[in-house]
């Protein structure tokens, strides 16, 4: 194919390299020294992305720190109204949760800047995410906004993955035709699937997915890494 634009999506994407953020979150919950089982966990982070969705807890001007702080708040004091965590202990360790989050999206962010600057060089970039109106502060706090020709966000557009739908925005906003069109994200049911149905081609960074089904499943573009990314383009 000819590649004349490139969507990338974010969270998992660029902060994560490929992992779910549950996955993220859930290692740092073992660092902390968070006692409890993983399907509590689960639970907690269902409950907490639930809430977010449901009430505007996350600003524009919110960077990424706030975020996982008020994200960190919502898990533990869940978990704390079920009996399982102390509720005097929930405002530390959601600090100290959101801390450890935050220097691992920073540190992925970090890999994958050189593979940003060597596509922006070469293609148009958009970015298309499933995220809470304040997008561009993130980009803007981890120094990546600049490569991004626009941004397409579920909560400012009204339209979330899998919708297809979004990812035409995305191909719109490129100025391009969609089998002219990359997409670059993590997960195969939100990005790559509706990605196809458009009729974009697609790139799967696969790290830990949230369901086993999704770690069964298996695509042609796949790769583990980001930095793999330039010479994937390049067999498309």
């Amino acid at each position: 194919m000819e590649i004349k634009g490139i969507i990338f999506d974010y969270g998992g994407t660029l902060d994560t390299g490929g992992d779910h953020w549950s996955e993220v979150i859930w290692c740092a919950y073992g660092k902390a020294g968070v006692a409890v089982n993983k399907a509590e966990f689960r639970e907690a982070y269902v409950y907490a992305e639930r809430e977010l969705a449901r009430t505007r807890h996350i600003l524009p001007e919110h960077d990424f720190g706030d975020l996982l702080l008020i994200k960190m708040r919502l898990e533990l004091q869940w978990l704390s109204g079920q009996g399982l965590f102390p509720p005097a202990q929930v405002e530390a360790k959601a600090g100290e949760i959101a801390g450890i989050c935050y220097h691992s999206a920073r540190t992925k962010v970090e890999e994958a800047v050189p593979v940003l600057k060597e596509l922006s060089e070469k293609y148009p970039l958009v970015l298309v995410s499933n995220f809470y109106g304040n997008v561009e502060t993130v980009l803007k706090d981890f120094g990546i906004d600049t490569y991004f020709k626009e941004i397409i966000e579920s909560a400012v557009v009204g339209v979330r993955k899998p919708d297809p739908k979004i990812f035409s925005l995305g191909v719109e906003a490129l100025g391009c035709l969609p089998q002219e069109t990359v997409v670059v994200g993590d997960s195969f049911r939100k990005d790559i699937e509706p990605a196809e149905k458009v009729g974009c081609a697609a790139v799967w960074i696969k790290g830990k997915g949230w369901t086993e089904e999704e770690d069964m499943q298996t695509y042609p573009n796949t790769i583990s890494d980001i930095r793999q990314l330039p010479e994937m383009l390049e067999k498309l």
